[in-house]
């Protein structure tokens, strides 16, 4: 079902600009980089900057790996068992640490998910939508019937046509007629009141007019408005 969209949203973009990426790399890189000695301060610093719960958790379970890999450090006559026992914790530091490190980093450093959004993209999305609702009230104003079995304007019914997040002033409930720019519930209730006495409306103007809507919505609500009978 399309949800009408009358002010479109930003769409989150799948690259980060080359800094920023860059800069998630080296960070994710750092525990196999530093041979798995970086690893619990590598998630802490994270863990600091975003004060997530996940990073925190993280953190502490990789520090409390590096803990024992500390003390053999400082232990200048270990065994060979306990020796093992460090290369495999550095090994695991590493390894896993960078693995998750790079699993994660998106969320570390573009936890938002806009920050490699471009002008073009968003620009694009709202004349595609704009294109979508003007073919959308083209046919409605051929075929009034088919429109109606397309449901277009009709977001609270479902439907595969796409018209771009048109809203049908004529028939949609008030709950929907709020999604129109700068249309409370109060005018939403007006609309459906006023609309029931004469039969519906043939133009935003009209509309603006007979249900006496502020003059400064009708350009607004014409962008996102069809009107069929």
């Amino acid at each position: 079902m399309n949800a009408p969209a009358p002010y479109e949203p930003r769409v989150p973009s799948d690259d980060m600009p080359p800094g920023r990426a860059a800069l998630s790399v080296t960070w994710a890189a750092l525990p196999f980089l530093s041979l798995g000695l970086a690893t619990p301060f590598t998630f802490a610093a994270a863990a600091v900057w975003r004060r997530s719960p996940h990073l925190i958790v993280a953190s502490v379970a990789y520090i409390g790996i590096f803990a024992p890999v500390l003390l053999l450090l400082l232990d200048q006559g270990k065994a060979d068992g306990l020796v093992r026992m460090q290369g495999f914790l550095l090994s695991l530091l590493a390894v896993v640490g960078c693995g998750h490190a790079f699993l994660i980093r998106r969320r570390v450093f573009d936890p938002d998910g806009l920050s490699g959004i471009g002008n073009e993209t968003v620009v694009e999305r709202v004349r595609r939508q704009r294109l979508l609702r003007e073919r959308a009230r083209e046919l409605a104003a051929s075929d009034p019937g088919l429109a109606k079995e397309l449901r277009i304007g009709r977001p609270d019914l479902p439907h595969q046509y796409n018209d771009g997040g048109l809203v049908d002033v004529n028939h949609a409930p008030a709950k929907v007629l709020t999604v129109l720019p700068g249309v409370t519930q109060e005018l939403a209730l007006r609309i459906e009141r006023v609309r029931a006495e004469t039969g519906g409306f043939m133009s935003a103007e009209e509309l603006s007019v007979v249900a006496g809507l502020p003059p400064a919505l009708t350009a607004e609500i014409a962008d996102y408005a069809v009107f069929i009978r």
